[in-house]
């Protein structure tokens, strides 16, 4: 184990980036993103060097990037190219990551791959982020499901948006998984923000 850990979710726009952002700040550890899509809005690497107030040396470069806002299989077919797995490999470095996905663990990668292939390829403990709100039971147990059905270690759940314990203690009990964190709905973003959220919303032993 190097330290790293791999940010997937329960769907996209679910709060992976901000998740990342967090545990960068906090863990003090450097960000990557293997696959970007949706580049022509701007890339998850620069959200995540404002959010948490790291310098560009602090992250790699994306593995394979595209302007679509579309599955990555769908963004280089769009890009008259194809993401090889073989491509994607941990940048050379002694400090831990944190490694973004694109989407959820089912999202098509290539003609064969899956994201939950990349994160099997790349060795590393998943975590999941997943929203608070109706729907999250069912999208967060399937999620965890596929991790553990792929053999891959599972850290724990982040639920992100206004607080709903109903939801967080069914997620705990019939996933079988903790949730190691909460991101509430918040204001503003900032650095400082994202420290003060880690220290009072997570079990910093769990993470």
């Amino acid at each position: 184990m190097n330290g790293d850990f791999f940010i997937t979710g329960t769907d996209t726009a679910v709060g992976k980036t901000l998740l990342s952002a967090l545990l960068v700040a906090a863990l003090n550890r450097k960000y990557w993103k293997p696959i970007q899509t949706g580049s022509c809005e701007g890339t998850d690497r620069e959200t995540v060097m404002k959010l948490a107030g790291v310098a560009v040396d602090n992250t790699f470069p994306e593995s394979y990037i595209f302007s679509p806002p579309v599955s990555p299989h769908l963004a280089a077919e769009q890009n008259g190219t194809e993401i090889d797995m073989r491509g994607i490999q941990r940048p050379v470095s002694m400090d831990a990551l944190i490694i973004e996905g694109a989407g959820g663990v089912f999202v098509p990668i290539n003609r064969e791959a899956l994201m939950l292939d990349l994160i099997r390829q790349l060795g590393t403990p998943a975590i999941v982020a997943a929203r608070t709100s109706l729907g999250t039971i069912n999208h967060t147990l399937l999620t965890v499901a596929a991790i553990r059905n792929a053999k891959v270690p599972l850290r724990g759940v982040v639920m992100i948006g206004r607080e709903n314990a109903d939801n967080r203690r069914a997620i705990e009990r019939y996933g079988n998984v903790p949730v190691i964190g909460a991101i509430p709905w918040l204001e503003r973003i900032d650095r400082q923000t994202l420290l003060s959220v880690f220290q009072h919303y997570f079990d910093s032993a769990l993470v």
